[in-house]
Formats: C-alpha cells, sequence, structure tokens
C-alpha cells in the first residue's frame, strides 16, 4: 500500500442508473480509459477494489475482455504494472450486488459516498467536506466512494447514499472533469500522503 492511511475503501463506477444531459436516467457506455485510469488510481491510493457496475451484458463482455488482455493476455507480460491494476476490477450487475459483496467481505455493510459536479442537485443536507471524510476513513468500517459515468449518478442512488462529497472545483466556473480525473483527485485528498510529510 502506497499510502501511510489504513482503511477498507472501494470504489464502484457506475453505469447505471446515471442521468444525460436532459437529467434522463439512463445506462451508460463503458470507457476504456476509465477502466485504465481509475483502476491505476485505485492501486496508488491503497483502495480494496474497484468495481464496475452495468446490468447490459454487451458492456460486461468488453470490460471482461480488457481486464483479460491486461492481467491473462500479452499485455500481462508487456506491463505488469497495469497486470496489478486491472487486476482490482470487479464486474456487477447493481450497485445492491456491490454493497451486499462488501458486506460479507467485511462483516457489516459499507457507508456510501456519492460524488459529483453539482453538490447541490446531489443533496446539500447530506454533503461532507474532503477534509471530514478523511478523518471519517479511519473508523473501523467499510466505506464505499460512488462515482457516476455520463451526466452524473441518478437521484436513486444519491437519494440512498450516506453521504454527498463536496464537489472537485477550479478558481472559476468552468467545472466538466472527465470522471476519472475527478477519482484521481479525489482519492489524493482523501488518502494522499501529506506533502510535509517525511517520504
Amino acid at each position: 500500500m502506497n499510502n501511510s492511511l489504513k482503511t477498507s475503501l472501494y470504489l464502484a463506477l457506475i453505469h447505471y442508473p446515471v442521468v444525460n444531459k436532459k437529467s434522463e436516467v439512463i445506462a451508460s457506455a463503458v470507457t476504456n480509459l476509465d477502466l485504465h485510469d481509475i483502476s491505476r488510481a485505485a492501486r496508488t491510493f491503497g483502495a480494496k477494489a474497484f468495481y464496475v457496475v452495468t446490468p447490459l451484458m454487451d458492456q460486461q463482455d468488453i470490460c471482461r475482455n480488457i481486464i483479460r488482455h491486461w492481467v491473462d493476455g500479452w499485455g500481462a507480460k508487456f506491463n505488469p504494472d497495469r497486470k496489478e491494476a486491472l487486476a482490482m476490477i470487479r464486474i456487477r450487475d447493481s450497485l445492491d450486488d456491490v454493497k451486499r459483496e462488501i458486506a460479507h467481505l467485511e462483516g457489516k455493510a459499507p457507508k456510501t459516498v456519492a460524488t459529483g459536479a453539482r453538490v447541490g442537485s446531489l443533496g446539500k443536507s447530506k454533503e461532507i467536506r474532503f477534509d471530514d471524510l478523511r478523518r471519517m476513513l479511519m473508523a473501523h468500517q467499510p466505506w464505499l466512494l460512488l462515482f457516476g459515468t455520463a451526466w452524473g449518478l441518478a437521484s436513486s442512488v444519491t437519494g440512498e447514499s450516506d453521504h454527498v462529497l463536496e464537489p472537485v472545483t477550479g478558481p472559476g466556473n468552468y467545472n466538466h472533469l472527465s470522471v476519472r480525473s475527478a477519482a484521481a483527485v479525489i482519492l489524493d485528498r482523501l488518502l494522499g500522503r501529506p506533502s510535509d510529510s517525511k517520504v
């Protein structure tokens, strides 16, 4: 584990239910780069597993083919570091399946934390700041960090989440990071080694 914090953190990239630009609930397509980059960030910051959630069988097949190439195929020999990261990916049909699996592994249900760029629409009353969540992650409790694809998590997901993390923002009004970029920033803020710590 590359960070000094000991925590039971899991990640889930949700492809259903998410919303499109019109706020309609949809199932989004899997993106190759998301699998690579989020799994690498998950491994770097010591997450226990990275779940990809989609009920679509063709999308699950795409995921399995990518993982197979890098974990069992030629890619595993070409890039062992990539193999180590993509081996963390677990494909599941639904978020409920993910929560049940983590509860079985950990002996208790995970606390869920939704993420998004538009925190007001995600549930202001549940909003939690990075510093607060960083401290809470040290409790003897499994945590599940939820990332949305397309235009973000559906309200049914955020409404059932225990917390909603404050958004990643820049100095201006533009706020449209890719999910893989946002995931890396969030993991660094929550689990990264402080800049004044000894290497």
